[in-house]
């Protein structure tokens, strides 16, 4: 015979209760205080509970922040959800934080973005900010560097930089000419990125890059879809039920960096099957040299397969800067032809038209220079950096987002080098 036993709750009323218990926590733990003892916390713009600040931020978190720094200093607060956020803006406050005080502010938070990058090992992204991750960061920058300044001495160019340089712009220009011939108007960000790539695919890879290829190409024209995600303040890492709902900018971001993760370690193994220790023509070549086969690194050798991390580091956080970088400088000479000619003017004087500048030319250059200095300064590349979370104990739970110079704020700046123009 079978016994029924009654149940004291429907599964409404189970599923509201837990519902309610979540509320309450979350609110609870967003009126924990959240700097120690002692220490006086930032001043907070009035925030939504829950929500903190999502609904003011908006689309343009860069100008809502901007608006707040000129009411709330140069130090402020903010919640992301239930998320404190330490928002820093101004030079001085900006270069203090991470110059100055670099080492206490060079940890990364550890958000669920950042495990979609390079299955979570990325030296730029990660939480990680150990002696290994340190070592690993001082090799990467030592190749780098090093192929940035040494020369084939067989070659005119003073560095294999300038000469990748040099023989991609000639490629981007006639690139540019076939399409003035054909409408006379169009957008060049895209022969710029697929420059850009070229040079740091050239100088990663040398031979082995495959400049030309569909995955190659379909890849760079798609980065947008990493840059849009990987910005900070991205709703899904601090609010972790979204990672669960419908989400198609977080499923592209997923693709992107699974497609480039492939096609690294496709390139990185075709150039290790001919790798020569005694002929380093590039930067993985120079990795090569200090790697070993196995998952564990041994005195100052790193791992073969933590060299895709690395390469992954350098060639993916250089084109998309520089391209806007070059982007930037295409829209001021074309807003601005009195400057582009007289640069021209000058190039045709101190150099001429026989042959392309170089490197060596930067003392004749002055006026070039004020301009590419100036466009720095003008300019804002990113609204945001990468955020950061502090590492010493007085900052212990704080996330840091470092907001850099915007447009916006030089507004009410007297420009210095641009007077000259």
């Amino acid at each position: 015979m079978a016994l029924s036993q009654s149940v004291p709750f429907s599964a409404t009323e189970l599923l509201l209760a837990s519902a309610i218990f979540c509320l309450v926590f979350w609110v609870l733990k967003g009126l924990r205080p959240r700097v120690p003892k002692g220490l006086k916390s930032p001043p907070e713009p009035w925030g939504w509970p829950l929500l903190g600040h999502v609904l003011t931020l908006r689309k343009n978190p860069h100008l809502a922040l901007s608006r707040m720094s000129q009411r709330y200093g140069d130090v402020l607060q903010i919640r992301i959800g239930s998320t404190p956020v330490l928002v820093l803006s101004g030079l001085d406050t900006i270069r203090q934080a991470l110059v100055r005080q670099g080492d206490d502010f060079k940890g990364r938070p550890d958000l669920y973005s950042s495990t979609l990058i390079t299955d979570g090992q990325s030296l730029t992204f990660s939480p990680d900010s150990g002696p290994v991750w340190a070592a690993r960061r001082h090799l990467a920058q030592n190749a780098l560097n090093t192929f940035s300044i040494a020369s084939d001495p067989a070659s005119s160019y003073s560095c294999y930089l300038e000469e990748h340089v040099s023989k991609e712009a000639e490629a981007l220009i006639s690139r540019l000419q076939e399409l003035m011939a054909g409408p006379g108007h169009f957008d060049p960000y895209n022969q710029v990125v697929v420059s850009v790539v070229n040079v740091i695919g050239a100088m990663c890879f040398g031979q082995h890059f495959p400049e030309s290829s569909d995955e190659m190409l379909s890849l760079v024209k798609n980065t947008h879809e990493f840059v849009e995600t990987a910005s900070s303040g991205n709703p899904v890492d601090f609010f972790p039920i979204l990672r669960y709902l419908p989400n198609p900018a977080l499923q592209r971001f997923k693709a992107f960096n699974q497609r480039f993760l492939r096609f690294l370690r496709k390139t990185v193994q075709e150039h290790y099957q001919d790798f020569d220790k005694n002929s380093v023509q590039d930067i993985m070549g120079a990795l090569f040299k200090y790697s070993k086969k196995g998952p564990r690194a041994s005195g100052n050798l790193i791992p073969q397969e933590k060299i895709v991390n690395l390469v992954n580091d350098i060639f993916g956080a250089g084109f998309d800067t520089v391209t806007t970088a070059i982007s930037w400088s295409l829209m001021y000479l074309v807003t601005k032809p009195e400057i582009q000619r007289k640069i021209q003017k000058e190039l045709d004087t101190m150099i001429g038209r026989g042959r392309r500048p170089r490197l060596s030319d930067r003392p004749q250059l002055p006026y070039l220079k004020a301009f590419i200095l100036e466009t720095f300064r003008h300019s804002s590349f990113l609204p945001f950096t990468i955020p950061h979370s502090a590492l010493c104990a007085s900052q212990v739970g704080l996330t840091l987002t470092s907001m850099t110079l915007l447009a916006s704020n030089f507004a009410n700046a007297e420009p210095s080098a641009w007077n000259a123009f």
